[in-house]
This record gives structure tokens, C-alpha cells and sequence, in this order.
């Protein structure tokens, strides 16, 4: 059903964040779009003050027209997950997001290694696209869930189409996600 979050979080998902949280915020995201780049610095302040009662994932989607170097940003960020886990996963998301402007494959492999990544490694998943697939589960996902732009956020499974630009107006719609008591999205 679209707005309706397909499929539920699960292990493959990158997950931030408390796994009893009554809250799961999910973003559909493009790094080479602005408004994720907005987003992504509201829901650091979000993140931080609501502490143990959330927690966020992130699901790649790339929108590969206004957006060419989107794409090749997902699959670094899915490379360096592959062998650095969710901590530098997490970490290469911050860096794309602040360095929008610079997504070029050798800014993608200079990130990735001041992650910790192996550059070489890195470079040989971004020339043969070993992580375009995984990629296309998430923009899938995204499609059968109803995302149509960036961003697009879930909150306990449900499509959340309220204010998130101001982070004091997304916590008090988020806390009353919560005391609506669907459940976690997965």
C-alpha cells in the first residue's frame, strides 16, 4: 500500500540509533540534493535532543536526472558500509552531505579512505557498480512505498508529509507519531 513503508526496516537497512526507540524515522535521500543536505542538518539537531526515543535510517534515492553524481555517491557510501560497517557508513554519509559540490569519483575515494575505507577498494566497487543492486532495492522500495522526490521520510512506518524544515515543529509532530502508538516500522 503506498504510504505505507514496503518493506519494513530490517538487518540490510542502515540504522542510527536505539533499537527499542518508539520513534523510527526513515529518509529516502539523494546526496547530491539540497534539500537533503537541509534535512540531513535538521535531523542531527532532531536526533540529538530526542536521544534514546528514535532512531533514524536512511535509504538510498538517487534521482539520477537533476542529480548525475547521486548515484555514484550511493554506491561509495554502500562500498564503504560493505567493509567498514554501519559506523563508516554513517561517517561517509556526514562527509557526502557537507561536500555536496564535490561528488566527482575521486572525492567519493578520497572520503571513503578518510573513513577508513581502503581507496582501492573503493574504486574498483565505483568501476564495476558491485553495489548498484543494492542501490535499486532501495529506490524499489522507495517506489512501492509511494516516494516520488527527496526528501522522503517514514515515522513508524507511515508517510510523514509534515513540517521537517523547522526542528522544533518535526520533534513536537514526531512525539505525537509516537503517542499515536503505530508501531516501529520494523
Amino acid at each position: 500500500m503506498k504510504d505505507t513503508l514496503t518493506p519494513p526496516v530490517s538487518p540490510v537497512d542502515h540504522v542510527q540509533g536505539f533499537p527499542g526507540a518508539p520513534l523510527t524515522i526513515v529518509e529516502y535521500g539523494d546526496y547530491e540534493c539540497p534539500h537533503c543536505a537541509r534535512a540531513h542538518s535538521v535531523l542531527q539537531i532532531v536526533l540529538q535532543q530526542l536521544g534514546e526515543d528514535a532512531r533514524f535510517v536512511f535509504r538510498n534515492f538517487p534521482l539520477t536526472d537533476p542529480h548525475p553524481r547521486a548515484q555514484p555517491a550511493a554506491e561509495a557510501a554502500e562500498s564503504v558500509a560493505a567493509y567498514g560497517g554501519d559506523d563508516a557508513f554513517w561517517a561517509m554519509h556526514d562527509i557526502l552531505y557537507a561536500n555536496q559540490d564535490a561528488l566527482e569519483d575521486d572525492d567519493l575515494i578520497a572520503y571513503a579512505e578518510a573513513v577508513g575505507a581502503d581507496p582501492q577498494t573503493v574504486a574498483d566497487d565505483l568501476a564495476t557498480r558491485a553495489f548498484a543492486d543494492r542501490i535499486r532495492q532501495d529506490v524499489r522500495s522507495g517506489l512501492h512505498s509511494g516516494v516520488d522526490s527527496t526528501p522522503t521520510f517514514f515515522v513508524n512506518g507511515r508517510r510523514f508529509d509534515g513540517l521537517w524544515s523547522d526542528p522544533a515543529a518535526f520533534i513536537e509532530e514526531l512525539r505525537a507519531a509516537a503517542r499515536s502508538g503505530t508501531d516501529g516500522g520494523g
